[in-house]
């Protein structure tokens, strides 16, 4: 998932760069239009710290200067720039029983030929590879007819969730028994961490999204979709259009996964709570 990372102290005498009130909201402006993102007036020092690294990589000065070589349009500054103030947290089996529900709702699919699921915020990959092994354990093989796209606005994340390889410290919570059935443990140089292992990265294809652009290169239908953690992030307006773009992706009985902490009642001509932060479509075709 996306989060705001939490404000930093700053003394104001001691910092490098000027940064005034205007910058400050001409930023919230820039990550509100391009991601969709929320910053809280109480971000100042947040966003400064995060920034001042990007006007050092570019040896700006000012930023004013910065932000006018953001606004003419330079598509790896904006990545930076997203990624800059933004960072993912994210574990696997979060929230478990979400896999239990989406285990069982796959068992009933199983005569389909091709399973499809949608992870949109898969940060490092905890998330999508879970999905994965629960897909291992429905069908009982390491070859399922199940492919599961992750997207992720932010490139640095999707990269390494590509490579699949984590610290042996963010697999603790992983029962013995899955960590030897799912990852290859690190020898020599690789010491300590694990990677997954290639039959769980197969079935997953990593690519970039933006959850605000006004077209997303995806065809569904999905059996599932998880979008988990990411709307307390986004205003209630944008909540809704990202849900009405969910709608003809999903199939007509399949089921939208969102976080605990998430509730779609202002989207209930769009979907319907099912059980417990799991949603379904409000009105199914006939």
């Amino acid at each position: 998932m996306k989060l705001i990372l939490s404000n930093e102290n700053i003394d104001n005498k001691t910092r490098e760069y000027a940064f005034t009130e205007a910058d400050f909201e001409r930023i919230r402006k820039l990550i509100y239009s391009y991601a969709g993102i929320s910053l809280s007036k109480g971000k100042q020092n947040m966003v400064y710290s995060r920034l001042a690294r990007r006007l050092r990589a570019n040896g700006m000065t000012t930023f004013h200067e910065y932000l006018n070589f953001l606004e003419r349009g330079n598509s790896e500054e904006w990545e930076a720039f997203t990624n800059a103030l933004t960072t993912n947290l994210t574990s696997f089996f979060r929230e478990q029983h979400h896999f239990s529900i989406l285990e069982k709702h796959i068992e009933k699919r199983k005569n389909q030929s091709k399973i499809q699921l949608w992870c949109s915020a898969s940060s490092t990959g905890e998330e999508p590879y879970s999905m994965a092994m629960a897909m291992v354990h429905a069908f009982k093989s390491f070859s399922p007819p199940v492919h599961i796209l992750a997207t992720d606005l932010d490139t640095n994340v999707l990269a390494k969730a590509q490579l699949g390889i984590y610290s042996i410290d963010k697999l603790e919570k992983i029962p013995k028994e899955k960590l030897k059935q799912f990852f290859l443990k690190g020898k020599g140089v690789h010491a300590g961490s694990a990677r997954v292992r290639p039959e769980l990265r197969n079935m997953i294809t990593f690519r970039q999204l933006n959850l605000l652009d006004e077209s997303w290169p995806i065809r569904g239908p999905f059996d599932a979709i998880f979008c988990r953690n990411v709307m307390i992030y986004f205003d209630k307006q944008t909540q809704y259009k990202i849900l009405k773009k969910f709608v003809p992706l999903l199939a007509p009985d399949g089921l939208l996964f969102a976080g605990h902490s998430e509730s779609f009642q202002h989207a209930v001509d769009l979907f319907k709570l099912r059980e417990k932060t799991v949603y379904e479509l409000a009105n199914k075709p006939r």
